[in-house]
């Protein structure tokens, strides 16, 4: 299968660069797999699909400001580090611009020298390994620092932090948000939570493959980057209650779905677990656990877009995005929904 089978014709006016006032008043593209029947609606609706006995499962990660501005010590200079992963303690893979800045044992200090890095290695793909050094705690630096690493089609600068997190979000490592649950308020999850349907909680810190495209022809050459994942024994035992009693997992984002079916057994059960997966999943993969998706709309030619056409098929998703970008859907980080059940 090829990469040039998962584009489609996006005009640039649709990105979305900002997210809408009320999340929940966000549009909601309705797909049913088995009939093809296409549904439009607002993300509040989403609780009229969701059935008592359910479970709905969220990525509780949180997302660092990882974009950082610094220069070499006594230069003038303007070098963007984006910070990917935590390796140990200080140490964190980033991406570099421009990289013929960062060369091994080139020391850059951000903030007049509150926080200083020394690179120490460039890995095969041009990340650099770069070793922090401070006084205090790297959080609150990063806070006063750094800036959210939004991704690059969007221009608008984002006045508020929060945005760009969801409102559950909870354990801080991710360079990315798991844009699928930007819609959910808190109201909008106690009504849900109201009707019957249980709430789980996972984490995986979105990483390096959120910012990497495809570029190779064949998509089964396409390897993904590990992203460190976390499973509770309170989430495995929701799961799986649920599983057993006949409920259905839905799953928020392509994040929540990668690592549930990087867990999950031939029957669709999981366990406590945490690692790292670099689970690459495109059509002709058999789902395990999850049982339907929410998600956003993604981009052309992404790992995003062919992990949704493993679930629905890649024609049906194709014919969905083309009546979504003729009904002007919002697409992108900050964009519209879309509910594949």
């Amino acid at each position: 299968m090829k990469t040039e089978d998962f584009y489609y014709d996006l005009p640039e006016e649709l990105i979305a660069q900002y997210p809408i006032e009320n999340r929940e008043e966000s549009r909601l593209l309705v797909l049913d797999r088995e009939t093809g029947i296409v549904e439009h609606k607002r993300f509040k609706n989403i609780i009229d699909y969701l059935n008592p006995g359910d479970c709905l499962v969220l990525n509780d990660t949180r997302v660092i400001p990882a974009r950082l501005f610094g220069n070499r010590i006594g230069k003038e200079e303007n070098i963007e580090f984006l910070l990917l992963k935590r390796v140990k303690d200080k140490t964190w893979e980033t991406l570099v611009k421009p990289g013929k800045k960062a060369r091994p044992n080139a020391v850059i200090e951000f903030g007049n020298g509150l926080l200083t890095g020394k690179v120490l290695s460039i890995g095969e793909d041009g990340t650099r390994i770069v070793e922090f050094d401070y006084e205090g705690i790297f959080e609150e630096i990063l806070d006063k620092l750094g800036e959210m690493p939004l991704p690059p089609y969007i221009k608008e600068r984002l006045e508020d932090k929060e945005r760009y997190q969801t409102v559950y979000s909870k354990n801080i490592g991710s360079a990315a948000a798991p844009t699928a649950g930007l819609h959910f308020t808190k109201s909008l999850l106690d009504k849900i939570q109201a009707k019957g349907v249980s709430i789980a909680y996972i984490t995986l810190h979105v990483g390096l493959g959120t910012f990497r495209p495809v570029k190779v022809d064949n998509i089964e050459e396409h390897h993904m980057h590990s992203e460190y994942y976390q499973i509770s024994k309170e989430t495995a035992d929701i799961i799986n209650k649920t599983k057993k009693n006949g409920g259905r997992i839905i799953s928020v984002g392509t994040t929540s779905t990668r690592t549930l079916e990087t867990v999950g057994n031939k029957n669709g059960y999981i366990d406590v677990k945490s690692g790292w997966t670099d689970i690459f999943i495109y059509p002709g993969y058999e789902f395990k656990v999850i049982d339907g998706l929410i998600t956003n709309f993604h981009l052309p030619e992404s790992t995003l877009l062919m992990l949704i056409s493993a679930l629905a098929g890649r024609e049906e998703i194709l014919r969905v995005y083309n009546i979504a970008v003729n009904e002007k859907y919002r697409f992108f980080s900050f964009g519209d929904a879309m509910l594949i059940k």
